[in-house]
C-alpha cells in the first residue's frame, strides 16, 4: 500500500520501509512520465550494511536495458576509480538520483538527455529512504544532478570538490560524474582529478 502523497513517487512508497520493498515497489513508479519511454526502473544495488552511498544521475542505456546501476562506460570509470582508491565494492551501495533512462531519439539511438529539476524532485523519495535504510558512513556525490538531490539547488560541484561535507549523520563527497571524465579533453587529467576525491571519500571514513 502507498503512503500519502500526491506528487512525485512519495506515493508508490510502500509500507514497511526495506531495500527489498523498496525495490519492489520502484519497480511500478509513475512519479514522472520516464517511466513511459524507460525499459524499467534501474534501482540501487549494494549491500544493506554499506559504508559508501555511491550516488549518480540517471542509469544510461546500458543500465536502462539491464536493469542494473553502473554497468556502461561509465561503471567502469566508477570500478577502476573505487579500486584504486581502496573502496571495496562490497562496502558500496550504488544507486542514481533518478531511477529512470531520460533520453532523446536520435535516429535508432537513444541519447542521455539530463533529468529536469521536475524529475529530480519527484524521484527524491526513493534516493531519501535509501538514504535512512542504509545510514552510510559516506555519500560519494557524483555530478550536479546528484548533488542538486541532495546538497541543494545552490551547492555547486565546482566549489567544493576536494572539501568532506556533513549530509544528515553521514559525510560526504562531491565530485565529477565519471561520464565527464570520459567526455573530458584530457581523460588522463579528468580521472586524476576524480580519484583523488574518490581518495578523499576514503581516508575520511573510519578505518
Amino acid at each position: 500500500m502507498a503512503k500519502d502523497g500526491n506528487t512525485g513517487a512519495a506515493r508508490f512508497l510502500p509500507e514497511r520501509l526495506t531495500l527489498p520493498e523498496l525495490r519492489r515497489a520502484a519497480a511500478h513508479c509513475e512519479g514522472c512520465d520516464l517511466y513511459r519511454d524507460a525499459t524499467q526502473t534501474v534501482f540501487g544495488e549494494g549491500p544493506s550494511q554499506a559504508r559508501f552511498l555511491i550516488v549518480g544521475e540517471q542509469p544510461g542505456d546500458q543500465e536502462d536495458r539491464k536493469g542494473a546501476p553502473f554497468v556502461g562506460p561509465a561503471g567502469r570509470i566508477l570500478d577502476k576509480g573505487l579500486e584504486e582508491a581502496g573502496i571495496d565494492r562490497q562496502e558500496a551501495y550504488l544507486t542514481n538520483a533518478v531511477k529512470h533512462f531520460s533520453f532523446t531519439l536520435r535516429g535508432k539511438r537513444r541519447i542521455h538527455q539530463k533529468p529536469t529539476i521536475a524529475e529530480i524532485e519527484a524521484c527524491n523519495p526513493w534516493l531519501n529512504a535509501e538514504l535512512a535504510l542504509l545510514k552510510p558512513e559516506m555519500v560519494v556525490v557524483l555530478g550536479a544532478t546528484a548533488a542538486r538531490a541532495l546538497l541543494g539547488a545552490a551547492f555547486k560541484v565546482t566549489q567544493h570538490r576536494g572539501e568532506v561535507l556533513e549530509l544528515g549523520e553521514a559525510l560526504a563527497v562531491a565530485t565529477i560524474h565519471p561520464s565527464a571524465v570520459l567526455r573530458a579533453p584530457d581523460r588522463d587529467e579528468a580521472y586524476q582529478g576524480f580519484l583523488s576525491d574518490l581518495r578523499l571519500a576514503r581516508r575520511s571514513c573510519s578505518s
